[in-house]
Formats: C-alpha cells, structure tokens, sequence
C-alpha cells in the first residue's frame, strides 16, 4: 500500500511540476501576441509587429491572404481605409501555445464596431498561425447582456 501511495504522490508531483513550468510560458504568449496585436491593429505598423511573427503565418481566414506579406498588405488597406481604426482587448486567454483574444473593434469612430475572437498559436514565442470570427454588434440585441 505504501508503494500505491508513494506512486500517487511522486505523479501529483510531476503534474504540478509540468503546469508550473507551463504558467511562465503562457504569460509569455499573451504577453507577446498582446504586443503583436497592438503594433499590428491599432498602430497598423508591420514592421513592429514582424517582430513578432515567426518562421511562417499561417492566415485560416478565408477572406485574407495568406504569409507575412499578406498580413503587410491587411495592414497597410486598414491605413489607407481606417487610419482611426481602434481595437481594445476585452479578455486575453491561454492554454499550451494558444493565446485567445476577445476584442471590441471599431474600425470608423462613433459605430458599434464589431465582437471578435482572434486565435493565435505560437511556437517557440512567435505568432504562426491565426484564426478569427467576427460579429457586428447590432443596433438592438434580444437580451440585456451585452456582448463585453
């Protein structure tokens, strides 16, 4: 019995191990995919945020391109069309090498603006990969909630 005991104790021991090892390096993506999102969407400056970006950017939404370089044109159409374009992080969550963002954005000043999730993973504490889904805020919603 003692032997079961000694086991159960010496894998609560790696399991909290491994998820103190973990805490730092999730901070550390949050911090650097906050980072990123600041330089690219609200100061529409690729060349801060590159800083960033890894290897590869893989884009998963279908309506922008694809690479670096289309994250370069994405910002550059939001400088020319919504230069007071202005996005403010809600909620910034983080699990492995996923960081999840909820954001209110406002692309023209005095409209609701738009709900979003952005998904990034990371490797090695740089972004390579996006997802998002976007949802107007609408005029009148069916419940009292709020979407923030």
């Amino acid at each position: 019995m003692s032997g079961l005991w000694l086991a159960l104790i010496a894998l609560l021991v790696a399991w909290s191990l491994g998820a103190a090892a973990e805490g730092p390096q999730q901070e550390a993506n949050k911090k650097a995919v906050i980072a990123f999102y600041e330089a690219a969407i609200n100061q529409k400056d690729f060349e801060a945020a590159s800083k960033y970006l890894g290897p590869r950017y893989v884009q998963h939404n279908p309506n922008a391109p694809d690479g670096p370089e289309g994250l370069k044109a994405f910002l550059g159409f939001l400088k020319e069309k919504f230069p007071n374009a202005k996005s403010e992080i809600k909620r910034v969550f983080a699990e492995g090498d996923y960081v999840i963002l909820h954001v209110h954005a406002v692309r023209e000043p005095g409209t609701r603006g738009s709900a979003i999730v952005d998904i990034f993973k990371l490797e090695n504490g740089k972004v390579v990969e996006h997802w998002d889904v976007v949802q107007p805020i609408p005029e009148k919603a069916a419940n009292t909630n709020g979407m923030f």
